[in-house]
């Protein structure tokens, strides 16, 4: 079987679908408390992303605990010390040739919508959303170079 090469057209409809499978099945096993661990279960975590690697062997899981309850570096360990067992009910759950293996990372994504929240706010860049766009030698747009 011929083997597709991607040239960094970003991830497959395969990838996206088995990461989004896995984030459903990780947030189920964890709102559930399948885990035997009292620390790991008083830590509501919201697991924001999967993303697959190609192979679909390895996948990136981007958590974060809600509300700020706890340093996200704890739900991380927390969750790489229980990653066979969570692997375990991913295998059990999905029907892949493989189980990847499990890397979480902490979801950024609400520290970048903060950013872009204050980016927006600055008042350089309201002005440009309302459209100040008269020219700087004073003559109206409609009729700057016209031959009438």
């Amino acid at each position: 079987m011929a083997k597709r090469i991607q040239s960094g057209q970003g991830p497959s409809q395969r990838q996206l679908r088995v990461g989004e499978l896995i984030r459903r099945t990780l947030s189920d096993v964890l709102n559930r408390a399948e885990i035997h661990d009292p620390e790991l279960n008083a830590m509501p975590i919201t697991v924001g992303e999967v993303s697959c690697s190609p192979d679909l062997k390895v996948a990136t899981v981007y958590v974060m605990p809600l509300l700020g309850t706890a340093p996200v570096d704890e739900a991380i360990k927390l969750l790489a010390r229980h990653k066979g067992e969570l692997r375990h009910r991913i295998a059990h759950e999905l029907t892949l040739k493989y189980a990847p293996d499990l890397r979480f990372r902490p979801d950024e994504t609400y520290d970048r919508l903060d950013e872009t929240r204050r980016l927006f706010a600055d008042p350089k860049v309201q002005r440009d959303i309302a459209g100040d766009d008269s020219p700087e030698d004073g003559a109206p747009d409609d009729e700057a170079g016209r031959d009438d």
